[in-house]
């Protein structure tokens, strides 16, 4: 594959408008219409347990409404199509979101399967659909209750099939939401747990971006470097449960959406490899996303090291400030110094950077790399050359 320098031709709209601050829920008065039927969709109990779900129903006024609960934490194709059929026995017109990443992504897939012309399922590829265009989808909004996937600021979104196995992706350009409110505050209520997840999440959609090789892109390079810098400095303090500083978690919130609001991709290279790997192993084991990625990412950078070395080295000397001294005169020193580096960052979070970490072994990597196969995610790293067997490379390093 030659790797020409210069970035790409690209186009890029973001229609998203952000309302950010604080006590912002109050604006969804303003920002949805008068006469609209809204269907409220949101996860578990959480948004109801500390008032975030009876400000939104103030908010709505006097608009007509319903609520529909449940949407997983992967959210599954069986529940949201349960969702899609209210949508058309029932009329809304207008969809809110009221969660996090999880619940964003079902309602993007609500959204655009309530309008589908066929059947819904014909929305995802992979094995699973027949992968049509998403020509139409219902407007929406949502209320941002756990920084971590930028879906409130991206149009796209991941749907777990329970029946068929497979975690399948689909993006439109009438899936971006309309609004997207983000109060920081709302993050207080969250434990470590879900604060560690959503700054490793945050990373390592920056470094998908990233972390490929050199074509001179040094908007996106710097504005990449800049956000996971401001992750690390952050995140010690972020994943303090009890540490409600509002400049912290304001900082946290519009990091994690801009990591994956498509303003560091456009023109260049991007490699999804380690979310392809540890997509298979939440599906296989039920493993928190974010923790799958923390232990797939450091294995990546190192399986892939030459493929990826000029750009590690460029995150070596501008993201951990690695320079040559006596000690360390190598380029691969630095290199494998900012892996090390990486890897004590996840564990510091309290995430695993490792199989073991999960009690998983080597006995479950057939199965893994099996699976990638059957969901059609080969060569699909930034040189196209990303095998079934560089999988296999890459999990058994992570033992």
């Amino acid at each position: 594959m030659r790797l020409e320098k210069g970035i790409r031709n690209f186009e890029f709209q973001n229609p998203t408008k952000i309302v950010f601050g604080k006590d912002q829920i109050k604006r969804i008065g303003d920002l949805i219409p008068q006469d609209a039927k809204v269907l409220i969709l949101y996860g578990g109990g959480s948004v109801k347990k500390f008032g975030t779900f009876d400000r939104v129903v103030e908010a709505l006024g006097n608009r007509e409404w319903a609520e529909f609960g449940g949407i997983e934490a992967n959210p599954t194709y069986e529940t949201l199509i349960q969702a899609v059929d209210k949508i058309k026995a029932e009329g809304y017109d207008y969809l809110l979101a009221v969660g996090g990443g999880s619940v964003i992504d079902g309602v993007k897939f609500v959204a655009a399967g309530a309008v589908f012309d066929g059947n819904p399922i014909d929305m995802f590829g992979s094995g699973v659909g027949k992968g049509l265009p998403v020509t139409k989808a219902l407007p929406f909004g949502t209320v941002l209750t756990l920084p971590a996937t930028a879906s409130e600021m991206n149009n796209n979104s991941v749907v777990t099939f329970v029946e068929k196995q497979a975690k399948i992706s689909f993006a439109s350009p009438h899936t971006y939401p309309q609004f997207s409110i983000l109060e920081p505050e709302a993050t207080y209520t969250l434990p470590k747990r879900q604060l560690a997840n959503g700054v490793i999440d945050s990373f390592i959609h920056v470094m998908e971006a990233y972390l490929t090789y050199p074509i001179d892109a040094r908007v996106q390079d710097r504005w990449a470097e800049g956000l996971l810098q401001t992750l690390i400095e952050i995140g010690p303090d972020v994943v303090d449960e009890d540490n409600h500083d509002y400049a912290i978690r304001a900082n946290f919130m519009w990091t994690a959406t801009n990591a994956l609001n498509r303003f560091i991709s456009p023109g260049v290279p991007q490699d999804w490899s380690t979310h392809a790997l540890g997509h298979e192993m939440t599906l296989a084991f039920g493993i928190d996303h974010a923790r799958t990625l923390a232990i797939v990412l450091p294995a990546m950078m190192k399986v892939r090291k030459q493929q990826k070395w000029d750009k590690l080295l460029q995150y070596a000397e501008r993201v951990w400030d690695i320079r040559s001294d006596s000690d360390l005169t190598s380029d691969e020193e630095k290199i494998d110094l900012a892996i090390k580096k990486t890897e004590d960052f996840f564990v510091s979070l309290g995430a695993p950077i490792r199989f073991s970490d999960v009690e998983l072994g080597e006995s479950d990597i057939p199965g893994l790399v099996e699976a990638l196969v059957r969901h059609e995610k080969e060569n699909i790293s930034e040189r196209g050359d990303f095998t079934s067997e560089d999988a296999r490379a890459v999990y058994t390093a992570a033992l």
